[in-house]
């Protein structure tokens, strides 16, 4: 029972930290700082950045990139294969062949600081 309750704590962390690191490129507010200077008063609702605004209407980041859920980055993510490939000669061995990855799959590597080839 603590097992379960220890991995559904990291399994949260893991997503959070994600979440914050990804924002750019998620239909999150990514500069809360923006959206927080447009309101009066702290007992008023809050407002959305400019740039989180722009990013829900145009559907496109800054960088021209299509915005994502965290699910549908995700599952973006997951299309990123490594194949090994074996050759019929023999004693030739075995070649691993990494997927170029998408723009937005650069980006997201980027933005979370690892190489997708030490992922795999």
């Amino acid at each position: 029972m603590l097992a379960h309750v220890f991995l559904c704590l990291l399994a949260y962390h893991v997503e959070w930290y994600m979440r914050r690191k990804l924002a750019p490129m998620l239909y999150e507010d990514a500069d809360r700082a923006a959206g927080e200077a447009l309101r009066d008063s702290v007992v008023r609702q809050a407002q959305r950045s400019p740039a989180a605004l722009s990013k829900q209407t145009r559907g496109i980041t800054a960088d021209g990139l299509p915005v994502h859920s965290f699910g549908s980055l995700l599952a973006d993510l997951a299309t990123l294969t490594r194949n090994t490939v074996e050759t019929p000669i023999p004693g030739a061995g075995e070649l691993t062949v990494y997927a170029r990855p998408t723009p937005v799959q650069h980006k997201a590597f980027a933005l979370l600081g690892i190489s997708p080839e030490r992922t795999q």
